[in-house]
């Protein structure tokens, strides 16, 4: 009897024991499926504990207490909600979280001994970026936020910007108003150019389009000349480009260019020697012009 009762106990706690093995795989296992699940798929997502609440954005409120205080409310301009019982209460500039803190400690104040509040951002505030850069699309504004900071978020400017942007800001009584930003002295380190953005500002970087002009007849290398359209070239510049003038160029060349408005040819004489001397000032060229070395 005595024999039998140890081995029924030995059985017994190998039992026990795969029965905690089992479970600790068992536990482990979960954990790593729970990990993978929490991993987040957005590496963009906004970081939502940071955001301070805005002008117009538009918040879900619940509370669990008392459901006919839920409501999805606007912002206002003047930064406050205007909410069931409660009426108004300023928000601007509170995070979600604390905005919960707020209205939890009104409603305790007021109704209920413990308030349970949630507060879901449904509609934050957006700047959009177009043009000339890695990542152009809409990005929020999480807290005050400059040009430089937008423009690094959509990766940055790419080799085709122009010189400088625009950003389009708001419905003034002549429209919108438009920001002209200098590329070169804002990435010099010129702060008074690092705008700080504002919900639903436009920034616009123009893609630099390279142009072309030929230059033929008497110089070194005559062909096709590509440039900037941020750069212009003048006729001095394209004929430095195609070589120069040969030894027996004449002085009076000839730009034939289209008429943007007409459409037509257009024949424009210039004097070489009278650029040369300054008695004229240099030709800019313009997208498909042809100039004639005789």
């Amino acid at each position: 009897m005595t024999t039998r009762l140890r081995h029924t106990r030995r059985r017994s706690g190998r039992g026990a024991c795969r029965l905690w093995v089992f479970g600790f795989l068992w536990l482990g296992v979960g954990l790593v499926l729970g990990a993978a699940q929490t991993v987040p798929q957005d590496t963009n997502a906004l970081p939502a504990n940071d955001y301070r609440i805005g002008a117009n954005d538009l918040l879900e409120i619940t509370v669990f207490e008392l459901p006919e205080l839920n409501q999805t409310v606007r912002v206002s301009e003047d930064g406050s909600v205007s909410l069931m019982m409660l009426g108004k209460v300023a928000v601007t500039g509170l995070t979600a979280q604390e905005l919960e803190k707020k209205l939890a400690e009104i409603l305790e104040g007021k109704y209920l001994k413990a308030a349970h509040v949630t507060v879901f951002i449904k509609e934050f505030q957006r700047v959009s970026i177009l043009g000339a850069v890695a990542k152009p699309g809409m990005y929020e504004l999480v807290g005050p936020t400059n040009l430089l900071q937008v423009i690094s978020q959509a990766g940055g400017l790419t080799a085709e910007a122009m010189t400088e942007l625009y950003i389009y800001r708001g419905e003034g009584s002549d429209g919108k108003e438009t920001l002209r930003v200098d590329l070169n002295r804002l990435i010099q380190g010129d702060q008074s150019l690092n705008v700080e953005l504002q919900p639903k500002d436009v920034i616009m970087v123009p893609i630099d389009r390279v142009l072309t002009v030929f230059v033929y007849g008497q110089v070194k290398t005559p062909g096709a000349i590509q440039f900037k359209q941020s750069r212009r070239i003048t006729l001095l510049q394209a004929l430095s480009q195609a070589g120069g003038p040969t030894e027996w160029a004449k002085s009076s060349i000839v730009i034939n260019r289209n008429d943007p408005r007409s459409g037509k040819p257009l024949k424009i004489p210039v004097n070489l020697k009278d650029i040369i001397s300054g008695k004229t000032t240099d030709v800019l060229l313009e997208e498909g012009d042809v100039v004639i070395v005789p």
